[in-house]
Order: structure tokens, then C-alpha cells, then sequence
């Protein structure tokens, strides 16, 4: 099969129909094998009985629908794991994203070696003050804490080998960050390409301005877990020593210190009365811990069945 189409969706009945025959239209010229995969995620409307007429008439649609909503992580997540094809095609459901693109990333995935080809709506019909600058302000900081060159991270038009879907797990709110996953998974052949954005035609948008915060957490997440997941005292450990020197050094400093004066008869406060004591003591004590976090988390990781899994995920793909 050539590829397989995965669309996520919430309370999208009036796309639904034209969103599928628009699909298929752009298969059947390009003579494509293919399926399209509907994830419902909950709808209270009548989405998945919008989904089962299609399937009725259409034995290339297939549809998992979840018992409430859950969000587009999870949707992602069985989706890749039922998808067949060759080429995995994202999109979102509410017509922003064109099909008309598939075709041309379908190429780009076969010929150019391709791991991953994001879109990247260059020009977007959004609300410029609670949408664009927001985004752009996103995707900087992405690119500079990720160190993928993509303007559009969280475009939902995206292209990947069947191999990348295979191999990297959507959890969270982590569908944002599909290209970080897929780089730490060993991908690291990312493309970008120009897609057409469409304003949207029926229904609302579902996401809001928290988006821009959570996904900001949740790529700091994503960096230490891929730098410090499997050796978390490098990070603790070395935090930790780093606090608790600083603050035996500046305990002793401030004892010496006052024995000094002790012994030439000259006047000092007492320790308890000096703040850079309770300072010193603080970080002594919280280096501590932090070493101990990390301590801890080597034993749990030690412990772990599954520490050598990216291991045999390497073995296998030799």
C-alpha cells in the first residue's frame, strides 16, 4: 500500500464528507493505493455516523473512535499503529489542510530520502494578534531549543517513512513536537515544504491560547528526557555536587571567619545572625537531595526491563 492517510478529529461532521471525497479524488488521479484512517476522539456530535456512511461506501476508510475525548496525542498514537502504508500522511480534519499537497509529499518521501517532511504554512489565514504572532514566537523557540530547522513544528499536514511512526510513541500533548520525537528515535532526514493553509469552513477552532504554554513545557520535557532520560545523575548528580560545594565552601569560609575573629579578640555577628549562612546551609542541603534524585533515579533505571530497548530497536533496524 502507498500510503496511508491518519486524520484525528473532534466534532467535525460538516468536513467530514468533503473532506473525504477530496481525498479520495486526489488518490484515484494519482492512481495511489491507499487507506484513510478517521480517529474519532470522542465526538458528541454526529462525526462517527457521518464516519460509518463514508466507510459504507468506501472500503478504503477505516475508523477507530474513542469512548470520550482524549486529544490528538492519543488519536495520533493508534493511528499509527493501524496505519499500513508505505508513506504516513497526517492532516487535520476541519479543511485548513489541503490534499491537493499529498501527491507532492508522497514524491518528496519516495525520492528524497526523506525520514519526515513537515508543512509549513508560510501564509495562514488566522487571526494575526492571537494566532500568527503567537506561532512565530513558538516556533523560534523550538528551533533554538530543539535545534530543528522547521518554521511550522506543529503543522498538522506531515509525511513520514512507516519506519518513523513505527518507532517513536505520541503521548501527552506531544504531537507538537513529532519531529523532536523522531529525531531522538535516530531520524534525522527532516524536511519542509510549502503547503497551501485554508481558512476554516465549518465549526471552531479546539485549541486555545494554553497551547502555546503547554507546549513549551512540554518541550523542555522532551529535551531533558532525550538528553538526561537514560542518565539521570549526569544532570542531578552534577547539579547537586556543583550546589553542595558552593555551599561547604561558603560554611567553611564564614566559620573560619569567625574564628579568626574570635581568636584576635575583635567583635562579629554570630553565624545564625548572618543571612549568607542560611544561604550556604540551603545549598548544601538541597545539593544534597539533588544528588539523591539522581541516585535514586539511576537505581529505578538500573531496575527498569526496558533500559536497553533503544538498543534493540537499533539491532533491529540493521
Amino acid at each position: 500500500m502507498n500510503i496511508s492517510v491518519v486524520i484525528p478529529l473532534f466534532n467535525e461532521e460538516e468536513s467530514l464528507p468533503e473532506l473525504h471525497d477530496w481525498i479520495k479524488r486526489v488518490m484515484d488521479e494519482n492512481k495511489f493505493t491507499y487507506e484513510i484512517l478517521f480517529i474519532d476522539d470522542g465526538s458528541k456530535d454526529k462525526s462517527w455516523q457521518v464516519i460509518e456512511s463514508i466507510a459504507a461506501k468506501n472500503h478504503c476508510v477505516r475508523a477507530i473512535k474513542f469512548r470520550r475525548n482524549y486529544g490528538k496525542s492519543p488519536g495520533l498514537h493508534v493511528g499509527f499503529e493501524a496505519a499500513q502504508g508505505d508513506v504516513v500522511i497526517t492532516m487535520d480534519a476541519d479543511l485548513q489542510d489541503s490534499p491537493d499537497e499529498i501527491p507532492e509529499l508522497y514524491k518528496m518521501m519516495t525520492t528524497g530520502n526523506y525520514d519526515l517532511v513537515s508543512g509549513w504554512k508560510q501564509k495562514r489565514f488566522d487571526n494575526t494578534f492571537t494566532k500568527n504572532i503567537p506561532s512565530k514566537l513558538y516556533n523560534w523557540t523550538n528551533r533554538k531549543i530543539s535545534g530543528i530547522k522547521l518554521h511550522d513544528m506543529n503543522c498538522g499536514l506531515k509525511a513520514y517513512r512507516k519506519e518513523v511512526v513505527k518507532s517513536i510513541e505520541v503521548y501527552g500533548e506531544m504531537h507538537r513536537f513529532i519531529p523532536v520525537l523522531a529525531k531522538n528515535a535516530g531520524f534525522y532526514n527532516i524536511g519542509e515544504k510549502v503547503v497551501q493553509h485554508q481558512a476554516r469552513k465549518y465549526g471552531v477552532s479546539k485549541f486555545g491560547w494554553e497551547r502555546f504554554i503547554n507546549g513549551f513545557l512540554d518541550l523542555l520535557t522532551i529535551t531533558f528526557l532525550s538528553k538526561f532520560g537514560k542518565r539521570p545523575m549526569h544532570f542531578f548528580g552534577l547539579i547537586g555536587t556543583l550546589m553542595f560545594v558552593v555551599g561547604l565552601f561558603a560554611t567553611v569560609y564564614l566559620g573560619v571567619d569567625k574564628l579568626y575573629h574570635v581568636l584576635n579578640h575583635m567583635p562579629a555577628r554570630l553565624l545564625t545572625q548572618r543571612p549568607s549562612f542560611f544561604i550556604a546551609l540551603t545549598s548544601m542541603v538541597l545539593g544534597t537531595m539533588l544528588f539523591l534524585a539522581g541516585f535514586i533515579g539511576e537505581l529505578i533505571l538500573r531496575n527498569s526491563p526496558d533500559r536497553n530497548n533503544y538498543l534493540l530497536e537499533r539491532k533491529i533496524n540493521l
